[in-house]
């Protein structure tokens, strides 16, 4: 899914985003928001999956290698509220983090063009607002540098 959507090159200025959603919680809550009619960034393109936990961060490495601008992760609420279904996804994910750092250093990419966010289902007000402001933060780091 990663490989079929299409990047537009560096003289476009346009922005890719890919966003890795959570389809128990993240997903449902985006298509909430969509019947609501409530407004986010076009830029971005959304991949649900089970559950965050299983995003490796082969597949981030291989989508901004690729040229997408920015990565956003939704997944399921942790703490005291903990609404994973399949017990500690987005925990998981919290603690690959460290991994997706040194990947962005290796690659000599930015910390920034890869944000986790945690929500629930009811949080579909939240989230045009967290797409939005990701997207302005990829506007101002610039274009990936591997964007052909």
């Amino acid at each position: 899914m990663i490989k079929s959507v299409e990047i537009p090159d560096e003289f476009e200025e346009k922005p890719r985003l890919l966003g890795f959603v959570c389809e128990n919680d993240a997903y449902p809550a985006l298509d909430t928001a969509g019947l609501n009619r409530r407004k986010y960034s076009a830029f971005i393109r959304f991949i649900p999956v089970r559950c965050l936990g299983s995003v490796n961060t082969v597949w981030i490495a291989d989508a901004l290698s690729a040229g997408f601008d920015g990565i956003l992760l939704v997944g399921c609420r942790s703490g005291d509220d903990y609404q994973c279904h399949f017990i500690r996804g987005s925990e998981l994910m919290g603690t690959r983090s460290e991994n997706i750092r040194e990947k962005l250093k290796q690659l000599a990419l930015e910390e920034e063009r890869v944000r986790l966010e945690e929500l629930a289902i009811t949080d579909y007000d939240r989230l045009p607002q967290i797409v939005n402001e990701f997207a302005e933060q990829i506007d101002e780091i610039g274009m990936n540098p591997f964007k052909m």
